[in-house]
């Protein structure tokens, strides 16, 4: 009889798996900087710059492609038109909902002074500038307000809670990100059933009230490489952007293989998705109001991302995850997180253990209705860089039979060391 917990899991088998690569639409801009300056030297938008202007540039806290490059660019350009530009985090209530955690988020992703060029202005004070049709009050960052004009840089992408004509973009930056966390969690209050039409509708207030000069937007490919940056007047944000949405619906990438029974994830944090994990990857939504066809049985996280400063949102989304997990949460600040958005499932805790491997195993031991001996699981780093992943030996056939997926390597067994983790698992990726 097992005597405790790892008796019962501590001898089952982790399969040996294998490199491949996922083929994907892998069409990307190759200068940034240009691609900036090209969008920026449009008539209709050089035009809103004139000289003297103080310009608050609006930036968010997810993860994108050149992000720095992106905000230094804009912001050269500005100089060079004589404008005073300066940054406002536009994140809601990540970062704690402090204005020194909102910072270091963008600090995180060197987007600092000394770099870009201009300075940063964080703060969590707001002001009412309307009101909606129906009744609610919208709020934006108080700096950014009583600049001469604002400028939004963000992703355009589906969002993770929720599906309608504006996601994650323009119009969501705008409701949400610049409302700070008291605008963000009215915004919030009435839930993501509701979300589809009160972002447009907190967004139209925004754009009427406010000085919006353009919203600089990106669409990644599936590797989260920059595809497109497109920039958009105030005025046409409401018509184009829901355009811009179709395009990167179609960009995203997934994991292009059936029937899998464990998805091993070595980490999750905000810097990937606003859930932690990508549940457009993962299949794992923490509402109703958003869905797919990914079934996966089992999944397990090893870590949260070093940009994500202990934010766990999304580890409720799995069923297993490591101690050292809860070890590095910051539990206060990712509560204040899902107050704001309502919404606590991606909060709630999962099983924890002690290592690597048992969380692994734990995962194959309990699917039902599979070989465990041959079990088909899939790893990934994170569920924004998914365009190589490794399978296990039972799905080399799958691989193969796939023209749009290429095998890079035999199957190699997942080394532990005696603690029980992963050993090197950035040589697992880069190799």
């Amino acid at each position: 009889m097992a005597e405790n917990l790892y008796d019962i899991i501590g001898n089952i088998k982790i399969p040996r798996m294998i490199r491949v690569r996922q083929k994907f639409d892998a069409v990307e801009i190759t200068d940034i900087e240009q691609a900036v300056r090209r969008e920026m030297q449009q008539k209709d938008i050089d035009d809103t710059i004139q000289s003297g202007m103080r310009i608050a540039i609006a930036v968010g806290s997810r993860g994108i492609c050149h992000h720095k490059d992106i905000v230094k660019t804009v912001v050269s350009v500005l100089k060079e038109k004589k404008a005073f530009p300066f940054i406002v985090p536009a994140m809601g209530s990540h970062g704690g909902a402090t204005a020194k955690g909102q910072a270091e988020i963008l600090a995180s992703a060197q987007i600092v002074e000394n770099y870009v060029g201009c300075p940063i202005v964080s703060s969590m004070e707001t002001v009412k500038v309307g009101e909606t049709n129906e009744g609610h009050s919208v709020h934006i960052d108080k700096r950014a307000y009583e600049a001469d004009g604002i400028i939004l840089i963000g992703k355009i992408k589906p969002h993770t809670a929720f599906r309608g004509s504006y996601e994650s973009g323009m119009m969501k930056m705008m409701a949400i990100g610049l409302g700070k966390q008291y605008g963000a969690s009215i915004c919030h209050q009435a839930g993501f059933k509701n979300m589809a039409h009160l972002v447009p509708l907190f967004g139209n207030v925004i754009l009427k009230q406010c000085n919006i000069l353009f919203g600089l937007s990106v669409i990644e490919n599936a590797y989260g490489r920059s595809f497109m940056v497109k920039a958009l007047t105030g005025d046409k944000i409401p018509d184009e952007e829901p355009k811009l949405l179709e395009i990167a619906r179609t960009k995203m990438g997934s994991i292009l293989f059936n029937n899998i029974a464990v998805l091993a994830i070595d980490e999750i944090g905000k810097n990937y998705s606003g859930d932690g994990q990508d549940p457009n990857v993962t299949g794992r939504f923490i509402t109703p109001y958003a869905a797919n066809d990914v079934q996966i049985q089992k999944i397990c996280v090893l870590d949260l991302s070093e940009e994500t400063r202990g934010i766990m949102v999304g580890i409720g989304c799995v069923d297993v995850c490591t101690s050292r997990v809860l070890q590095q949460a910051r539990l206060e600040e990712s509560y204040i997180n899902a107050i704001t958005s309502t919404v606590f499932t991606g909060i709630h805790l999962p099983m924890m253990l002690k290592n690597d491997y048992f969380a692994i195993a734990a995962c194959i031991k309990t699917c039902n209705e599979v070989d465990i001996d041959n079990i088909r699981m899939v790893r990934i780093p994170n569920t924004l860089e998914i365009g190589e992943i490794y399978i296990s030996e039972s799905m080399l056939e799958d691989a193969a039979s796939n023209p749009c997926i290429e095998i890079l390597g035999s199957p190699e067994e997942m080394e532990f060391d005696n603690s029980g983790n992963l050993i090197k698992k950035e040589a697992f990726w880069s190799h």
